[in-house]
Protein backbone atom coordinates (compact mmCIF):
# COMPACT_ATOMS: atom_id res chain seq x y z
CA UNK A 1 0.00 0.00 0.00
CA UNK A 2 1.83 3.45 -0.90
CA UNK A 3 2.32 5.94 1.72
CA UNK A 4 0.46 9.31 1.03
CA UNK A 5 2.97 11.85 1.39
CA UNK A 6 1.19 15.30 2.81
CA UNK A 7 2.86 16.55 4.88
CA UNK A 8 5.48 19.14 5.57
CA UNK A 9 8.89 18.90 7.47
CA UNK A 10 10.98 22.24 7.30
CA UNK A 11 14.33 22.03 9.27
CA UNK A 12 17.50 24.21 10.12
CA UNK A 13 20.87 23.07 10.05
CA UNK A 14 24.82 23.76 9.05
CA UNK A 15 26.20 23.60 5.75
CA UNK A 16 28.09 20.19 6.50
CA UNK A 17 25.02 18.50 7.72
CA UNK A 18 23.07 19.79 4.49
CA UNK A 19 26.05 18.78 2.21
CA UNK A 20 26.07 15.06 3.93
CA UNK A 21 22.43 14.84 3.30
CA UNK A 22 22.82 15.34 0.06
CA UNK A 23 26.11 13.01 -0.50
CA UNK A 24 24.03 10.19 1.27
CA UNK A 25 21.27 10.86 -0.83
CA UNK A 26 23.35 11.14 -3.91
CA UNK A 27 24.79 7.71 -3.49
CA UNK A 28 21.62 5.51 -2.94
CA UNK A 29 20.15 7.72 -5.87
CA UNK A 30 17.11 8.95 -3.72
CA UNK A 31 16.23 12.55 -3.15
CA UNK A 32 17.14 14.95 -0.42
CA UNK A 33 13.67 14.25 1.20
CA UNK A 34 13.40 10.58 0.35
CA UNK A 35 17.00 10.40 1.81
CA UNK A 36 15.38 11.67 5.01
CA UNK A 37 12.56 9.26 5.33
CA UNK A 38 15.14 6.12 4.54
CA UNK A 39 17.22 7.64 7.68
CA UNK A 40 14.52 8.05 9.91
CA UNK A 41 13.11 4.78 9.57
CA UNK A 42 16.02 2.78 9.78
CA UNK A 43 16.87 4.83 12.77
CA UNK A 44 13.45 3.61 14.20
CA UNK A 45 13.82 0.10 12.86
CA UNK A 46 17.15 0.23 14.83
CA UNK A 47 15.82 1.53 18.11
CA UNK A 48 12.54 -0.53 18.41
CA UNK A 49 10.64 2.18 17.82
CA UNK A 50 7.00 0.98 16.06
CA UNK A 51 6.15 2.11 12.42
CA UNK A 52 3.85 0.69 10.08
CA UNK A 53 6.25 2.25 7.22
CA UNK A 54 8.30 -0.50 5.49
CA UNK A 55 11.92 0.51 4.98
CA UNK A 56 12.39 1.06 1.01
CA UNK A 57 14.92 -0.72 -0.32
CA UNK A 58 18.39 0.82 -1.56
CA UNK A 59 18.46 2.49 -5.10
CA UNK A 60 22.41 2.01 -5.39
CA UNK A 61 22.72 0.17 -8.68
CA UNK A 62 23.90 -3.54 -8.18
CA UNK A 63 27.18 -4.77 -9.92
CA UNK A 64 26.59 -6.56 -13.12
CA UNK A 65 28.23 -9.89 -12.00
CA UNK A 66 26.62 -11.49 -8.85
CA UNK A 67 24.32 -8.79 -8.12
CA UNK A 68 26.36 -6.87 -5.37
CA UNK A 69 26.59 -2.93 -4.81
CA UNK A 70 30.51 -1.81 -6.40
CA UNK A 71 32.88 -1.36 -3.64
CA UNK A 72 32.87 2.39 -2.22
CA UNK A 73 35.73 4.23 -2.20
CA UNK A 74 37.22 8.08 -2.59
CA UNK A 75 35.18 9.73 -5.46
CA UNK A 76 37.34 12.00 -7.51
CA UNK A 77 34.10 13.77 -7.96
CA UNK A 78 33.37 14.26 -3.92
CA UNK A 79 35.51 15.94 -1.63
CA UNK A 80 36.32 13.69 1.16
CA UNK A 81 34.98 15.19 5.33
Amino acid sequence: MPRFKDETLSIRTSADIKQLLRQAAELERRSVASMVEVLVLEYARQHGLPTSAPLPPSRRPAAAAGGVAPAQGPSPHRPSL
